[in-house]
């Protein structure tokens, strides 16, 4: 596999044409090109300087080959990579904007029950500027002139992003950079099943991006029934590095629950988190189980959703139900992968 010019700043840009025997603008030409989503073939500069590039690298790191549209207007792509393998993403469209869900990894290694993107494993990480180019091909199909399609970003595909932690901390950089498409890391979301470790080195590196914290229990010994991760990370452990990140960068951390029928959605389990959260910065994100055909595990109800967040917020505690989309087109990470990998097989 070649390179990808996708993966290098506006400053490595820069270098590597000087060091081709270019003029300095020619980078700022290839970066304009890049950044509205155009392959390099499509830029417009100098056959000579095309060729040289198209020796080293990638034309179109990542393509779009399958577009699903739900009722609601959800978005879900699948995306062929350079080596053939493939991820998947999705794109919501609210009154505020545009938000796209990436994926970090080729599958991912944590295991999670209630996740389609754990059935087959990690096959691979993905470099800072595969995770780029997602955002890349979505924000060039709405993008009109000057307005930039793609608004708020959410790592919450496929993967582990504070498992890929040197790529995913790269894409921030460059996805957030002036000149470029210009992402806010306020209009950023990472989320995690709880890599300790690497919740403090985030924090530490200063990018003020929402920090969200799969949770789905109350208990160390009830998250561990879904989260592998729990053997190795307690929920005190969490939440004491989650006062470190707010304390660096001042950004209130979120919980994801995700609402599992006969497993965390009772009277004691709202009880519990009232208890774990109460008094601090954060606020509780319901989702009401996308399920999982290869998995055994059910949703509750609307009705038990919202009667849920109604007793947290009683409670004292800041909580919604997110709005379910794209149920139709199988809006949970990993299910649009799995049906493809199935029928290529």
């Amino acid at each position: 596999m070649k390179k990808i010019l996708q993966d290098l700043s506006f400053v490595e840009l820069e270098n590597l044409i000087e060091n081709y025997g270019e003029k300095k603008f020619r980078a700022k030409q290839l970066y304009d090109g890049i950044m509205r989503g155009k392959k390099i073939s499509q830029i417009n500069i100098s056959p000579a300087l095309r060729e040289k590039l198209l020796e080293e690298y990638e034309d179109e790191p990542v393509k779009i080959i399958k577009t699903l549209t739900s009722a609601d207007g959800t978005e879900k792509y699948l995306f062929s990579l350079a080596d053939g393998n493939v991820i998947e993403g999705v794109l919501m469209k609210y009154k505020y904007g545009n938000t796209q869900c990436v994926s970090t990894q080729v599958g991912c290694r944590m295991g999670c029950k209630f996740c389609a993107s754990t059935l087959g494993g990690l096959v691979r990480d993905l470099t800072s500027g595969e995770i780029l180019c997602q955002v890349l091909a979505v924000n060039a199909l709405h993008s009109d002139g000057n307005k930039r399609g793609v608004t708020n970003v959410v790592l919450m595909g496929s993967g582990e992003p504070l498992d890929n932690f040197e790529n995913t901390i790269q894409f921030l950089k460059n996805v957030s950079a002036e000149g470029g498409i210009g992402i806010s890391p306020r209009n950023i979301s990472l989320s995690t099943c709880g890599l300790v470790p690497k919740i403090y080195e985030l924090a530490d590196i200063g990018l003020p991006v929402n920090l969200t914290i799969s949770l789905h229990q109350t208990t160390d010994e009830g998250r561990a029934r879904t989260m592998p991760i729990a053997k190795k990370y307690s929920i005190a452990e969490i939440l004491k590095a989650c006062e470190y990140y707010f304390d660096k960068t001042g950004r209130r951390y979120i919980f994801e629950y995700s609402l599992i029928a006969n497993e965390n959605c009772g009277k004691e389990h709202a009880e519990g988190l009232i208890k774990l959260l109460k008094g601090r910065p954060c606020h509780v994100n319901l989702i009401r189980l996308n399920e999982v055909k290869e998995r055994t595990l059910k949703s509750t109800t609307d009705k038990q959703a919202y009667t849920f967040a109604e007793e947290l917020s009683k409670g004292g505690l800041s909580a919604t139900v997110r709005r379910s989309m794209g149920s139709d087109i199988g809006g949970a990470c990993g299910q649009l992968r799995a049906s493809y990998l199935k029928e290529e097989d």
